[in-house]
Formats: C-alpha cells, structure tokens, sequence
C-alpha cells in the first residue's frame, strides 16, 4: 500500500522573512528608549521628592525621619495627597490598581498625568508598592498614542506589546525578563511565525529600553550575598521547602486580598480609602520599622549586607509586616505594582530561613523564598525564576530552583492570584 506523503511529512512551522520584521526596527528602538525615560524619569523625581520628605523637612521640624510619629504622618498624608489626585485629576490616574497587571490596559492620553502623579507621590510617600504596573500602562498609553500618528499602518496591537516588553527590559536592565514574559503571553495565543519571529520587536523593544537605562542609572540586582558553590542534597532540600513556604505564607494574603480590598471599597470615595489606607500602613510602619517602607530594593541591600545581623524572629517580623503592607497598599487605591515589594518579602523570609537553620545557605534562602513568592502573586514561572536568579551571583543556582519551582507550582497553580476582576473577584 502505498502511503500518502504529504501525510508523513513533518509539521514545519514557516519563518517569517527578513524583510517582514526589518521595518519593526525603527519603531521598536523608539518605543525602548521613550519607555525607558518615562520610568527613569518618574523614578528619579520620586527619589528627589522623597529625599527632601524623608531628610531635610522632619530634620528642620525636629522630628525624626524614621521616627513613628513621622512614618504614621508620611504616610496619611501620602494618602490624601494621592487621594486629591485620583479624585480631581482626568480619568482619576486610571483604573483601580487591583485590577491591573503587567498586562496594562491602554489608557487614553488624558489619564496619564495624573496616573505619574499619582505613583510619584506613592513611589516618595513610602506605600509598598514598586513602579512596574503604572509605568507599563504610561508607557502603553503613550505607544499607542504617539505610535498611532507617526506610523498610521502599523497593527495598532503592537504598540501595547512593544511598550510593555520596553518598561519590562527597563525596569530590571536586561531583555531577558521581557522576553520570558512575553513567551509566557505568547504561549497562550495562535501566533503566526517561529517564536523568535514573534519575539523580534519586542525583544529589540526590551533591548533599547534597557541599554538606555544602564547607560542613564546603571541598575543592579544583584545583592552581593556570600558566594554559592557547587549545591548539594542539602541545598535541593531547602530550596524545595523554602520555597514552598514561601508560596503557602503568600496566599494567605491573596486569598485574603478580595476581602481587603472590598473593605475599603466600602468607602466609596478616594479621600478616606487611601488616607484610611496610609494609617493602616503607618501602623505597621510603627511595628516592622522603616525597612518595610517604599518599593524595598534599597531596603533588601540593606538586609543582605550582613544576613547574620539579626534574628529569625526579626527576619519574621520584617516578612509578616511588609506582605501585610503591601496587602493593604494594593487594596486602598495606591497606583503602583507588586513585584517589587513581593522580593523584599522572600529576601527577608529566606535570611529568615538561613538565621533559624545555619545549613541554609543565604543565597540559596533568599532565591528560593523570593520563587515561591513571586509564584504565588504573579503565577508567571519564567519571570518569577529569572528575578530570583538575578538576586544570587551564581549560575550553580539555576539547578535547584527549577527544581523547587516544580513544588511551588503544584502549591499555586489553579489558586487566585493577587490581581482581581472589575467585580472584586480573584483572577486564577
């Protein structure tokens, strides 16, 4: 019998020619550099505000910059502040922060000021709440906007992937987080093309955008903890465990973010959520001291300058507390993302793990804590494992926490996420 050949031939997906994705070049370079100067931008005018809030004024008032009184004042105050911005600017600094992801919706270009108003004041104020999410939608919005005059032709879909793979590449000084974002999304959707023919623009996007910012800020993730060797079956153990501890402490607070959140919709105007939010920060300010204040970067530098500094019970209390604050800062209203807060949450739980059981390799805690975090909030993998990687110096570390992401992901997945619906419902 003679078979059909064409029915043994193997399914070949076609490429996408050269001089299909050339034209792309142009635009996707535009897009990184402007997205990576609208995030550096916000940022360092953050860092300005909240040096003179947090230095030079309670110094000339004679207040404590650090102090409980200042903390619980910076932070009603950021509350109001805020709060006047989302009530009388256009669009109200766009949609309720909960709902929205690094997936950004595209905003209408009257929305925009007062959305960077809003998470400049929130980024100075000490909210713990990072810049990813509104930055993302700034810069869709102004893709799209920008993007749609000057190149009319182009598929009006683009702009939005190629600014959300430029503020990805920005925000963390390298493409390869972009990249492995934007194939997660791919993954989920009938694409035409090779995956790299896909990833071409965006990646360029991505590539620009974080060029321009370690040539303007020179970021670095990398916490300069003791060196990691060659790992061992003691390393792979506590990987798994404390990364799945990791994973189980942060659902709690998802699961218990819909009902947060709700709380203080029950408030219904933006003049006492968020001022109502800020005390509530300010109280846990006041229990977990300064370090759970702001976006937590510089902070988690801190923590890993020395991890023998202090207690397990101290690395618990700063866990407990920063989660519970970045709970409620994502519940008020505050604009701002929650991956950023979410490291210094595993960065103290794994130094945590390392001060209660000295086996524990520090870097191996902190990578392993900070996967099983990011997991649980975001449910992205590829993300998740590449911030955890960056934080540790050493490639040897890759091995366990593949290994440890496959229980941490049995732990999360089909659970709800830390994102919700316009009805107040958890995204699983």
């Amino acid at each position: 019998m003679v078979q059909d050949t064409e029915s043994q031939a193997p399914s070949v997906t076609p490429a996408t020619p050269a001089r299909a994705l050339l034209p792309s070049i142009v635009p996707a370079v535009a897009v990184g550099v402007l997205s990576s100067l609208v995030l550096v931008g916000v940022e360092v005018a953050a860092e300005h505000l909240q040096d003179v809030l947090w230095g030079p004024l309670p110094d000339a008032l004679g207040i404590g910059r650090y102090s409980v009184a200042w903390m619980f004042v910076m932070l009603v105050a950021t509350g109001i502040a805020v709060g006047l911005v989302v009530w009388r600017m256009p669009g109200h600094a766009g949609p309720d922060p909960a709902t929205v992801g690094l997936d950004a919706p595209v905003l209408p270009p009257v929305v925009l000021p007062g959305l960077v108003l809003a998470t400049a004041l929130m980024l100075a104020g000490g909210p713990s709440l990072g810049p990813e999410n509104p930055i993302i939608a700034v810069n869709v919005g102004l893709a799209v906007w920008l993007g749609g005059r000057a190149v009319p032709r182009a598929p009006g879909r683009i702009w939005p992937v190629l600014a959300e793979a430029a503020t990805i590449g920005a925000l963390f000084g390298t493409p390869v987080a972009a990249a492995l974002a934007i194939s997660e999304v791919l993954a989920g959707q009938k694409t035409r093309g090779l995956l790299w023919d896909n990833l071409f623009a965006p990646l360029t996007a991505a590539a620009a955008g974080s060029l321009t910012v370690s040539l303007v800020d020179r970021p670095s993730f990398d916490l300069g903890l003791p060196p990691f060797g060659r790992p061992g079956w003691g390393d792979l153990a506590a990987a798994v465990v404390v990364a799945s501890v990791g994973a189980l402490l942060t659902l709690c607070a998802v699961y218990a973010f819909p009902h947060v959140h709700a709380a203080f919709r029950r408030l219904r105007h933006p003049l006492l959520m968020l001022p109502v939010g800020g005390a509530v920060l300010g109280a846990l300010a006041a229990l977990g001291g300064h370090l759970t204040l702001f976006k937590g970067l510089d902070e988690i530098a801190v923590l890993a300058q020395d991890p023998q500094a202090r207690s397990a019970g101290e690395y618990a209390v700063l866990t407990v507390v920063k989660l519970a604050a970045l709970l409620v800062a994502a519940s008020c209203g505050f604009r701002g993302g929650r991956i950023f807060p979410a490291v210094f949450v595993g960065t103290a739980l794994g130094l945590g793990a390392h001060a209660l059981v000295d086996g524990v390799h520090p870097s191996v805690g902190v990578a392993a804590a900070v996967l099983g975090v990011l997991l649980a909030i975001t449910r992205q993998g590829w993300v998740s494992l590449f911030v955890a990687a960056v934080l540790v110096a050493s490639p040897s570390i890759l091995v366990l926490l593949c290994v440890a992401s496959l229980p941490a992901w049995l732990l999360v997945t089909g659970r709800p996420q830390m994102q919700l619906r316009e009805d107040g419902t958890s995204v699983r």
